[in-house]
Formats: structure tokens, sequence, C-alpha cells
């Protein structure tokens, strides 16, 4: 059985198969939201607004996306992280202040928020997978 932070995701072919699995899912499910364009898991994430559209397009009575700003780096990650604990039971594992140091988040970090992010709304019942 697969185990890991994201066992749905195993497929044969290892990490880098299940990282673009999950980028791909990311962007399936962000694809639209204006200022948000994932294309990896560094650069794309830099403005919080990913995390925000990821989010919203679970819980869209969270909170009004239309309403943030790009350039409100610090509330947009304090949204999402907030909006991801609260509403899918996700572990905080990303520190605001972390995030906003730098103009370009650590894409490892991003990356196995992502996985974690993924794991709870599976076990919420929220992201349905593939029974093999």
């Amino acid at each position: 059985a697969a185990k890991g932070p994201a066992p749905h995701l195993r497929r044969s072919g290892g990490a880098a198969t299940v990282k673009t699995m999950l980028l791909e899912w990311c962007r399936a499910r962000t694809r639209g939201y204006p200022h948000v364009d994932v294309q990896n898991f560094s650069g794309s994430w830099g403005s919080g607004l990913a995390f925000c559209a990821l989010l919203h397009s679970f819980f869209p009575d969270a909170f009004d996306f239309a309403a943030l700003e790009p350039t409100a780096r610090w509330d947009n990650f304090a949204l999402a992280f907030a909006t991801a604990e609260e509403r899918a039971g996700c572990a905080p594992l990303l520190e605001v202040e972390d995030m906003v140091r730098l103009p370009v988040p650590d894409a490892k970090c991003v990356y196995t928020y992502v996985q974690e992010l993924y794991r709870c709304l599976v076990a919420k019942g929220l992201v349905k997978t593939k029974k093999r």
C-alpha cells in the first residue's frame, strides 16, 4: 500500500509523476481565477492568491475571492492557511512570515503543503480518487 503525504496520488513512475499530477490538479482547480497561473510550486504561489483560489474552489462561501489583492501577500497567505486549517483540517505547516520573507516561496515547502492539503481534502471526501 502507498504511504506518505499523498498516498492517493501514487502511481508507477515515482515522485516526479506524483509532483506532476499534483501540479496538474492545482492548475485544474485554479483555472479561471484572476491573477492565478499555476506553472510550478514556487513563483506561481508568491502572492498567496494560488492558495486562496485552490481553497476557494472547494469552499466558495469561505471568503470573497474577488475582493483579494495580489499585492496583499500577508493577508492572502493568512486567509488561505486559516481557511485550510478551519475548513479542510489541514495542519499549519507553513508560517505566513516565512512565505512573505522571500519574493519567491520555497518550492519544497509549497509542494509539501499542497500534498497535505490534498490529503486532507481526500480524507474529507472532497476529492475523489480512482480506486485500484
